[in-house]
């Protein structure tokens, strides 16, 4: 069983009262998984949203048959899956894992009812996850400029 600690070490979830997090508990499942080891595949219906516990996972795409492209890691604390907050999303990456983890999932349609009743812990959350994903998009706008600005034809076309 998901203890009220292992909750509490979840950032997003750092807010919460007990209460909310006994909310929390009663729709959290603890899964682990090896090193390798895949939790979802680009494209598979988003059906629950993630939160490590232990270990640390590559978010990666797949841009031809051989080549993969990280997209960045997550570490103990941290969530993914967020596309599982959306009815009827698919996942956009894959969550591989880089080492043993240990992961708790909640059924994105149960966690989306446990917002929506309770609009205070829906609100707190939303919170942090709206700076969460501010801060990804931040860093992939300058990682995609970064890697504009060196493009040939871009600096020729900018005089560099």
């Amino acid at each position: 069983m998901v203890s009220l600690e292992d909750l509490r070490r979840i950032y997003i979830l750092g807010s919460l009262t007990d209460e909310m997090l006994e909310k929390m508990q009663s729709v959290c499942q603890l899964h682990l998984f090896g090193e390798r080891d895949v939790i979802f595949r680009e494209g598979q219906k988003a059906e629950n949203f993630y939160m490590l516990l232990k270990g640390k996972l590559l978010l990666e795409v797949e841009v031809s048959e051989t080549i993969m492209i990280s997209l960045g890691s997550i570490k103990s604390g941290y969530s993914f899956g967020w596309s599982a907050l959306l009815s009827g999303a698919s996942h956009t990456s894959y969550a591989i894992c880089s080492e043993p983890c240990e992961v708790l999932s909640i059924p994105g349609r149960k966690f989306q009812d446990l917002l929506n009743e309770d609009h205070i812990m829906g609100y707190k959350i939303m919170e942090i996850v709206s700076k969460i994903l501010k801060n990804r998009l931040e860093r992939r706008t300058s990682q995609f400029l970064k890697v504009m600005s060196k493009h040939p034809d871009l600096q020729k076309l900018l005089g560099l």
